[in-house]
């Protein structure tokens, strides 16, 4: 999968999709895709990543506790 680095526009080659969906990682390991080289792995932050489309990931990839406020009203 590739995502889009925020800051840079260059696109990122996500090597461990676990990483990705899980909301308890803040990073991930991923590649640069640019010029003719493979480039190097890196870590990157959730955060600077975004979708082709300059979309924002989902938050439930980024927040551990994206449903707290769903399940406080539930339980409440």
């Amino acid at each position: 999968m590739y995502l889009k680095h925020r800051n840079t526009g260059r696109l990122v080659e996500v090597l461990g999709l676990g990483d990705l969906y899980n909301p308890m990682h803040t990073a991930l390991i991923g590649r640069y895709h640019y010029g003719e080289e493979v480039q190097e792995p890196e870590r990157f932050d959730k955060n600077d990543l975004v979708f082709c489309s300059g979309e924002d990931l989902p938050r439930c990839w980024i927040d551990v506790h994206y449903r707290d406020e769903e399940a406080r009203h539930h339980h409440g």
